[in-house]
């Protein structure tokens, strides 16, 4: 009936939301549907009538993730208040503050990319997900190429779109070995002084 759709979802989601819990405090190798059912307040058979096994909580869970950490905010396009690359570097900032806001939604991420070394279903997910979020990129990239065609030579929209993400997911890594010490505006400075200063020209091919 129509008037059930609404709980089960309701209840999918709160069984995901202690699995995330689970799974940031203990890593997924150690979350098992006990604890999740434990964390959820509910029986583990309601557990696994919602997700059928342990690894389709974790898929489903590993979904959830994705959605909620990869994902740029609407507003991509320059503005007249900024050239394109300070709209490209004010995003860079705006990522990087809000991964590195979220350590333990960082650190449950890699666990995932360790498991998919393994598990192909896994690293297809992810590879899609990381592909879509550099994608999300090209726009402002080919708009700081074709205003500053000088300063990025030799580089396509692919190129820096990736190096975009690299910094972004980069910075995650950094904020999560030292925490403590960790400053996104002296990383991202570095990052921009860096490229600033150095004209890589390609080195050439053998024939």
């Amino acid at each position: 009936m129509p008037g059930t759709k609404a709980p089960e979802a309701e209840r999918r989601e709160q069984i995901l939301a202690a699995a995330y819990g689970v799974a940031a405090e203990f890593g997924l190798g150690d979350t098992t549907i006990l604890q999740v059912a434990a964390a959820a307040d509910l029986s583990p058979g309601l557990v696994i009538y919602h997700f059928t096994s342990r690894r389709q909580l974790l898929l489903s869970l590993l979904e959830r993730l994705l959605l909620t950490t990869t994902v740029l905010p609407l507003d991509l396009e320059p503005t007249r208040e900024q050239t394109p690359v300070e709209q490209l570097v004010t995003v860079l900032r705006r990522e990087m503050e809000r991964l590195t806001s979220e350590p333990l939604r960082i650190r449950l991420t890699f666990d995932y990319w360790m498991a998919g070394v393994r598990d192909e279903e896994i690293r297809q997910k992810l590879g899609a997900e990381f592909a879509r979020y550099r994608e999300a990129f090209r726009p402002l990239a080919e708009a700081v190429l074709r205003a500053a065609p000088d300063r990025f030579d030799g580089v396509t929209a692919d190129g820096l779109a990736g190096l975009s993400v690299s910094l972004i997911k980069g910075c995650a890594v950094q904020s999560m070995i030292d925490p403590e010490h960790f400053d996104v505006d002296e990383y991202l400075a570095a990052a921009v002084g860096l490229m600033g200063q150095f004209s890589l020209s390609r080195p050439s091919r053998a024939r």
